[in-house]
């Protein structure tokens, strides 16, 4: 018999309390020897001692209770080379450690109130399951999704170029809608030029994996949105944090480590999706030029809604568009569309237009989402009051959170007002108990935002009106004041 083969009969038996010859292969070490899982850990540390190999044995096999005594060896002997490992079943990706974790936490939660369905045009009220709820979780800031000049230019775009450029626009695919666009979020946002991309997220990761790269910094916010940090992640250059919204701090890290480095990006949001407030432009701006960094601000959730007639944050500040190296941002929120957008210098923008890859190897934003931005810009062109009308909802919103005692947490000139829970459970009960009192607004759990800061967050519309806010107010009171 193999040494090995003894060595494991032997310390079965030993810490099984058997004769040798008790011990047959077929033998299941929990149901016919007695073994519990601190037992089989027992066994693995006795034979690591003399087989070191032994430590890298699968944890889970002191878990299984259909392991016999035939397999335990099969298994200690493979890992110590003593014979040809079997072949193992193909790894499918479903059955990775994370796709079971997933699923493992999924399993431990209650109902979660995400994918809910609707069947009608994003507004300000929403049917499910028959009862109408007034809806706090939808991007439609100015209320002009389903405007009938927006759809009245898709259905134009449409039957004119079909429902797809079928290629990238530099191969073949562009229309003249894409050069209008690209024209008129030029001349809202105060840059010489822009390029539209067919995904917001993607616009982010492809731009800091291309403008940055292995010699190089990406300084963000601590705050910044995912697509920020997972462009940096892909451009290969170092990536760090800096406390959210602190020029001071960012003053600090550039002088101390400018020098290090090629190029230094830094990425800000200018409008911060999970707690509503403002970068500080000016300060993050003076710094920036002191340290010869560049500067990319994403205004995914202020352009359209921040500054007057919402043309950002450079508007509200009354700052240089021209300061800023990248302006992003996205045309699903108030332009009632899909897609991000970059724009700056002409020179700049050109660069992108022939090296991009999230342009250049994707295919063109169809001729429909081109024009319903191209409406809605115009639409708030003609109409710049619109952004008062919202932030005046917005305030009356923040006011009453804050009357009630609630923590709107940093929520100042933007649409977005959140309510600090403090744990995700109670992020979660306090959504589904203002569902029942006919507010829909969905919770931010953890992972997103640390537990202890889960939240809920209203996007408040244009559209919402004083009974809304009363409304939403009302069942907050009834939620989560305390008695």
């Amino acid at each position: 018999m193999h040494a090995l083969s003894t060595d494991i009969r032997r310390t079965v038996a030993q810490i099984a309390s058997y004769d040798l010859d008790e011990i047959e292969d077929g033998h299941r070490l929990a149901d016919d020897l007695g073994f519990d899982s601190i037992m089989l850990m027992d066994l693995f540390a006795t034979l690591a001692r003399t087989y070191p190999g032994v430590r890298a044995i699968d944890p889970s096999w002191a878990t299984r209770r259909d392991l016999t005594f035939g397999l335990l060896e099969l298994e200690l002997r493979t890992l110590l080379g003593a014979l040809p490992a079997p072949p193992a079943p193909r790894l499918r990706l479903d059955g990775t450690p994370e796709v079971t974790q997933f699923h493992d936490m999924l399993a431990e939660q209650p109902a979660l109130p995400y994918f809910a369905p609707r069947d009608a045009v994003a507004a300000r009220v929403l049917r499910r399951d028959g009862t109408e709820l007034v809806t706090f979780s939808l991007y439609n800031y100015l209320a002009t999704n389903g405007h009938p000049r927006v759809t009245a230019a898709v259905r134009a775009a449409v039957e004119r170029y079909g429902t797809s450029v079928s290629a990238s626009r530099l191969i073949g695919g562009e229309v003249p809608l894409h050069a209008e666009l690209e024209r008129a979020v030029a001349r809202f946002v105060g840059a010489e030029d822009a390029l539209v991309l067919v995904g917001g997220h993607a616009t982010n990761v492809s731009v800091l994996g291309h403008v940055a790269g292995a010699d190089d910094l990406v300084l963000h916010d601590a705050l910044a949105h995912n697509s920020l940090v997972q462009g940096a992640l892909l451009s290969g250059a170092r990536r760090k944090p800096f406390p959210h919204n602190d020029a001071a701090a960012l003053d600090r890290e550039l002088q101390r480590v400018r020098g290090r480095f090629r190029h230094v990006v830094v990425a800000v949001e200018g409008a911060y999706s999970m707690d509503g407030d403002l970068c500080p432009l000016p300060e993050l701006l003076d710094v920036v030029e002191r340290h010869d960094a560049f500067l990319l601000v994403d205004e995914a959730h202020s352009v359209g809604t921040v500054g007057p007639g919402g043309r950002g944050v450079c508007a509200h500040f009354g700052v240089d568009p021209a300061r800023v190296d990248l302006l992003m941002g996205t045309l699903s929120k108030a332009f009632n569309s899909c897609g991000g957008y970059l724009a700056g210098s002409r020179r700049l923008v050109e660069y992108l237009r022939y090296t991009l890859p999230g342009f250049v190897f994707s295919v063109g934003m169809t001729p429909q989402n081109a024009a319903a931005a191209l409406e809605s810009i115009r639409l708030l062109e003609e109409r710049p009051e619109m952004v008062d009308e919202l932030t005046a909802v917005a305030d009356r919103l923040r006011a009453g959170v804050r009357a009630l005692g609630l923590d709107a947490g940093r929520s100042d000139a933007t649409p977005i007002v959140p309510v600090i829970a403090g744990d995700s459970a109670t992020a979660l009960a306090w959504s589904v108990a203002l569902a029942d009192r006919g507010v829909d607004v969905a919770p931010i759990l953890y992972p997103a935002v640390p537990d202890e800061l889960a939240r809920l967050r209203f996007f408040v519309s244009r559209a919402h009106t004083d009974h809304d806010v009363a409304h939403a107010l009302a069942a907050l009171a009834e939620v989560a004041v305390p008695r």
